[in-house]
């Protein structure tokens, strides 16, 4: 499997010290009659509020497949579907706590075995998942019941009944990306529980839903195109984003080859298909991945793809990003761009 991170250090000024000389000039009788009305000076926090660049929480992390499988596989034996509406292992960023895997992002490895039933509900929170391993699972999408195939990627919508389930024998692992690291900021995220273990539901024919991405598709879409490097975006029939918070895409790389450099305010959570590699991200980090590996890229950190020349086999990467929030919100920057064509009316 891929080697561990590789991060060669280097001195960062924090933030927090550029404000720390103007914090220790508040006179002390001003500092207290500010506190005594539940006030504070700008002052004091103005380069920490305005920084000159973005200033994410989190940091470049990979979760390794081969290394969290068997914890997973663990739990399927110890912890039953009445004890967990859903079986997941959280991918938690080394610097915060979760739900966050990016400040904006969230991800975690779910399983279900053979007839158990990951009960209904909904919620407020938009879902992608990516199906990662095994054979007879399906999930059921307010009413559409969609096998699982390795590679897919299947849409739950805000607000849709949704349940999980899964015939015949081993597990069924996928990867799900949700935007619930939003609602600590904005505090409106309503859960609702149906009366029922499972929403009513027909089987329907994966290649003709709006909410299922087959990874036979993408791939052959991803083959066809020229060139070194390929990515294509995750959209709806009329080219619009999955969402309004959260898009994805899939990029292939040749062997030996590597992806465009970039920096941006969009940030990413990738999952390697297939193929070995590294990515460089930011000044002083190296990330050597390979087949189920998932990691992040927080926001405005540099990063480029390079996929192994050992074997010449070509590397599949799935994303899911933040993108469509930022556009939204008028917040997304790439790096290079041309800052007047910023402003705003």
């Amino acid at each position: 499997m891929a080697t561990e991170t590789e991060t060669i250090t280097t001195p960062i000024i924090s933030q927090e010290s550029k404000t720390s000389v103007e914090e220790i000039n508040m006179p002390d009788e001003l500092a207290l009659a500010v506190e005594k009305f539940h006030t504070k000076p700008l002052w004091t926090r103005m380069a920490k509020l305005n920084p000159p660049l973005p200033n994410p929480s989190c940091v470049p992390h990979i979760w390794r497949y081969d290394q969290i499988r068997p914890s997973l596989l663990k739990a399927g034996e110890l912890v039953g579907e009445s004890q967990a509406e859903r079986r997941v292992l959280m991918l938690v960023n080394p610097a915060r706590d979760a739900p966050y895997t990016t400040d904006t992002l969230y991800a975690g490895l779910q399983l279900v075995m053979p007839n158990e039933t990951a009960r209904a509900h909904r919620h407020t929170a938009f879902a992608m998942r990516f199906i990662i391993e095994g054979h007879g699972g399906f999930t059921a999408v307010h009413g559409q019941r969609i096998t699982m195939q390795r590679g897919d990627v299947i849409l739950t919508p805000r607000w849709n009944w949704h349940d999980h389930g899964k015939d015949g024998s081993g597990p069924m692992i996928w990867l799900d990306g949700l935007d619930l690291p939003n609602f600590r900021h904005f505090p409106v995220h309503f859960v609702e529980h149906y009366q029922h273990p499972r929403y009513p539901a027909d089987d329907v024919d994966s290649n003709a839903s709006p909410i299922v991405f087959p990874w036979t598709k993408m791939k052959q879409s991803l083959d066809e195109t020229p060139g070194n490097w390929a990515s294509k975006d995750y959209l709806k029939s009329d080219g619009q984003q999955v969402s309004k918070v959260l898009g994805g895409s899939a990029e292939r790389l040749k062997a030996g080859t590597s992806s465009p450099g970039i920096r941006e305010t969009a940030s990413s959570v990738y999952h390697v298909v297939s193929g070995r590699g590294y990515s460089i991200i930011g000044e002083n980090e190296r990330i050597a991945w390979g087949p189920g590996d998932t990691f992040c890229i927080p926001s405005w950190q540099q990063y480029q793809h390079f996929a192994d020349s050992e074997g010449q086999e070509e590397a599949y990467l799935y994303r899911f990003h933040d993108k469509p929030m930022l556009n939204a919100l008028g917040f997304y920057r790439l790096d290079g761009v041309d800052v007047e064509t910023l402003v705003s009316d």
